[in-house]
């Protein structure tokens, strides 16, 4: 049995503590070997202020769990991949195409992986959806995404904040699953977005393809 990939955690928000933290520590073939946040610590876990002085201190690390804020994402997987660790992106994996892009082709470079997570495709539900939909015959096709960011994003202000996404931090959930189904590629054809005054990223969304 091979050794257990050794991982290093970026970002201790409420998504890691409820879900990555949980998973890594029910999967034998992981282990969690340090954490990397400005104000949280893992209970029995080394941690550290940032990303790089984990890479400094942990240089045996074989990858890198991305779970901070979108505005910082870039900068920290670029970082982690000239280190030469694989790395896991939480979604959205970036800010724009070029940016993923970039990670993308600096990983081949590298030699190693860049995952970037659509958790909500891997529901029990889709699977089977996308089976059904392949031999249906309809002409439409309606989602109403109804996640509250007050339950997933509790007094986080940086998803309305610049490059915070906005209601595309939980709507993308949506989308990955609408082109997971769809026998046909998904074209979004336009887009009307509701941003309030004091907010710099949009709390609602209406897509159409």
């Amino acid at each position: 049995m091979n050794a257990p990939l050794r991982l290093g955690l970026v970002g201790l928000g409420k998504i890691a503590r409820d879900q990555h933290l949980p998973a890594i520590a029910a999967n034998p073939a992981l282990t969690l070997v340090a954490t990397a946040s400005r104000n949280a610590h893992a209970a029995g876990i080394t941690s550290y202020h940032d990303l790089d002085a984990m890479l400094a201190a942990e240089p045996d690390l074989d990858a890198i769990v991305l779970c901070q804020p979108p505005q910082a994402r870039f900068t920290a997987a670029r970082a982690a991949l000239l280190a030469g660790k694989h790395v896991f992106l939480e979604k959205p994996p970036g800010a724009t195409l070029s940016e993923v892009q970039a990670l993308d082709d600096l990983a081949a470079e590298q030699g190693v992986t860049l995952f970037a997570s659509w958790h909500s495709r891997h529901g029990k539900a889709v699977a089977a959806t996308r089976v059904a939909l392949a031999n249906a015959d309809f002409s439409a096709m309606r989602i109403i995404w109804q996640e509250d960011a007050r339950v997933w994003h509790p007094g986080q202000e940086w998803i309305w904040q610049p490059g915070g996404f906005g209601v595309f931090d939980p709507g993308i959930n949506a989308l990955s699953i609408l082109t997971e189904i769809l026998p046909e590629p998904v074209r979004l054809i336009s887009a009307k977005l509701d941003i309030p005054s004091n907010r710099a990223a949009p709390i609602a969304a209406e897509l159409v393809d």
